[in-house]
Parts: structure tokens; C-alpha cells; sequence
């Protein structure tokens, strides 16, 4: 199981470095928004912000909740605590089928989560981070506050218990959430007929776009992170059939200063204007 956890981890780590890399060179080849109007130098700014926004929240991950998400999960296997555990216990299953279920709990949990994150006023100040971007590319996939990140650590500690999830599954649904997180906020433009069946399954670009639009009916819905069946099951999938016109970002974040990284820090202190 370690040897597993381990390659996991190791897996885990090429697939965002690569990802970042090859949706990086697709948008600077076709991009699907005119973002930076081909200045490498601007665009570098503006990723070199993003990214150290997402090391930091990593440095917390890892330094600080790692450990505890595995002494929760290590502590509901020996027990036998937790829905998985429950339900192996009554009718033994399949690693494979623990690890499925694992994913879909989890991603169900990010689904939840993410609406959360919209519906209640203190924890959208943290969320306002990510979709003051008005600039959304790969990059903005490890745009988040740290207080969003550490809450959202936070409350992963009890809900691994209670789904009786594995460490190493949790690393397999970070991997593949993360993967689709970084393909869906890329600046990059899919056949409309390959989107929608794409879509069907996981979340595409078209589809993240509208939440990310500044009309608060389209910012408020397309919640879910990997799995796109989500938002249909709980009615909040939403489609524009003129993406291109779709505008990204939050109205009152629009000043120079809300796009560096102290005022990204600063962004929850932030008041809204009327």
C-alpha cells in the first residue's frame, strides 16, 4: 500500500507539472481568448502570480494537513469506521470498487463544497480569489485563497473518516480532479460537438466558462470540479452557446492592484461596492 501511495504521489506530480506545461504551449499556439494580446511578458506576470498563490496553498497542504488526513483515514481503517468501511464490512468488494466509490464521495463532497463556497457570504470573500481572474487560463487553477484552501483542508479531516476513505484514494482523486481543474480553466477552444459529448462525463472548458462569468446567474451555477453529472442531478447546469462573448471575472476587482499577489492576500478584506 505504501509503494501504491507512493507512485500515486509521484504520478501525481508529473501529470501537473505536464499538464501545466502542454496547456500552457495550447494556449499560446490557438488561444481561445485574445488574453494578452502576445505579450509573453505580460502573460508571465500574470502566471508567475497564479502560481505562487498555488505554491503557498501547497506548502500548507503538505506542511500542515497531510499528516492529519492521514492519521484520519489510518484511524477510520483500523477501526472499521466510515460508509466505505460500513458497506466492505456487509459485503466485502474489490479494492477497485472502494476506490470508485472513494472518487465519487469525494467528488461529491467538491461539488457541495464549491456551492458553498457561493452561497455563504464569508467563505465567497476566500472563493472571490479565484474568479477575480479576468484573465483565466491554466494558470488559474492554483488560484485560490490560502484561507479557502485552509478551510477546505480543514474540513476534509472529518469527512475522510466519515467516507472511510484511503490516503492513496484520496491521491488518486486529487490527480484526476486536478487534471480536469487545469484542462477546464485553460484558455483553449474544443469542437463544439466534441465539447458537449466531453461535457457528458467530466467538466469541459465551455462549461467552466460560464461559471466564471461576472452575471451572477451563470457565476452561480456549473459547481462541479471533475464529474460534470453533478450539476444536473442538483439542477445547476447552465450552457451559453456564445462562449466567445462570455466576460470573465468579477466587476469589482478590476483594478491593477486586485491582480497582484498581495492584493489577491487582501482580496477578503476587500468590501463590495454598490
Amino acid at each position: 500500500m505504501e509503494s501504491l501511495l507512493q507512485q500515486l504521489q509521484q504520478t501525481q506530480l508529473i501529470l501537473m507539472g505536464a499538464g501545466l506545461v502542454l496547456l500552457f504551449m495550447w494556449e499560446s499556439v490557438q488561444p481561445f481568448y485574445a488574453w494578452f494580446n502576445n505579450s509573453f511578458k505580460i502573460r508571465g506576470i500574470h502566471a508567475f502570480r497564479n502560481l505562487v498563490i498555488g505554491a503557498i496553498n501547497a506548502l500548507l497542504v503538505s506542511v500542515v494537513f497531510v499528516g492529519l488526513w492521514m492519521i484520519a483515514s489510518v484511524w477510520a481503517a483500523e477501526n472499521g469506521f466510515g460508509m466505505l468501511h460500513w458497506l466492505e464490512s456487509s459485503t466485502p468488494m474489490p479494492l477497485w470498487i472502494h476506490g470508485i466509490g472513494a472518487v465519487l464521495l469525494l467528488d461529491f463532497w467538491m461539488y457541495a463544497w464549491h456551492r458553498i463556497n457561493h452561497e455563504i457570504s464569508f467563505f465567497w470573500r476566500f472563493h472571490r480569489v479565484h474568479h477575480s481572474d479576468p484573465e483565466m487560463d491554466v494558470t488559474t487553477a492554483s488560484r485560490f485563497h490560502l484561507g479557502e484552501i485552509f478551510f477546505s483542508s480543514l474540513f476534509r479531516i472529518p469527512l475522510i473518516a466519515f467516507f472511510g476513505v484511503y490516503l492513496w484514494e484520496l491521491v488518486l482523486y486529487e490527480t484526476l480532479m486536478f487534471a480536469v481543474v487545469q484542462f477546464h480553466h485553460a484558455n483553449i477552444g474544443l469542437p463544439e460537438k466534441f465539447d458537449r459529448y466531453l461535457r457528458s462525463i467530466i467538466v469541459t472548458p465551455n462549461m467552466h466558462r460560464v461559471h466564471h462569468s461576472r452575471w451572477q446567474p451563470e457565476t452561480d451555477s456549473n459547481y462541479s470540479s471533475l464529474f460534470s453529472f453533478w450539476d444536473r442531478l442538483a439542477k445547476t447546469f447552465r450552457q451559453n452557446p456564445e462562449p466567445k462573448n462570455i466576460r470573465i471575472g468579477l466587476d469589482e476587482f478590476d483594478q491593477d492592484e486586485d491582480q497582484t499577489i498581495r492584493g489577491m492576500i487582501k482580496t477578503p478584506l476587500k468590501q463590495k461596492e454598490n
